[in-house]
């Protein structure tokens, strides 16, 4: 396993649309060595801002970033998982053993509620399978309508595109981002 990054991120100061991008995105705060790398590419930062789905959605936040963190986890995509756990974790309210679960676990894990454990079960067949089983879909669709399914299926093919910018640019971790537990 590799290490060291293989672009650089961009330095300020930015071009204009890149510092406009990181201003919308950012909202004051430094932009994140993802955000800066992609910078090497404007129009790919722009198109990857404006195809996020981390705006209030169809579905509640914990499912939304139970599908990124198992996405992820599953993709071996530490930086993009601790960059969630750092801006989201709080607000979802994950246990110490929810964290791990998402890394090493499953969806029997006593830790997590029956929608959660479509989410994981979602999330793992589709980074297994690049698609959902008929069973898997019923009991699905059974706790999700169509607006709720549509958007999960389309954050594990984004994250699933995230983690292998991450992983294959080998985005330096971000300082105060946890890593995976042990």
């Amino acid at each position: 396993m590799h290490d060291d990054p293989r672009l650089a991120p961009v330095d300020p100061p930015y071009a204009p649309e890149v510092q406009a991008a990181f201003d919308v995105l950012m909202r004051g705060q430094p932009p994140l060595l993802l955000f800066r790398t992609m910078a090497h590419n404007p129009r790919v930062l722009q198109r990857m801002i404006a195809g996020g789905l981390l705006d209030k959605g169809s579905i509640s936040l914990r499912a939304r970033e139970l599908m990124i963190l198992r996405t992820c986890a599953r993709c071996g995509a530490e930086y993009e998982w601790g960059v969630h756990i750092q801006a989201f974790g709080a607000r979802c309210g994950w246990t110490a053993e929810q964290m791990r679960s998402t890394v090493h676990g499953d969806a029997r894990d006593a830790c997590w509620s029956d929608e959660e454990r479509i989410v994981l079960r979602l999330a793992d067949e589709l980074r297994a399978t690049a698609t959902v089983d008929d069973a898997l879909w019923s009991e699905a669709a059974a706790m999700f309508g169509p607006p709720q399914l549509v958007e999960l299926l389309a954050l594990a093919g984004l994250y699933g595109a995230v983690s292998i910018l991450v992983n294959a640019l080998r985005i330096a971790h971000e300082p105060s981002a946890p890593r995976f537990p042990a």
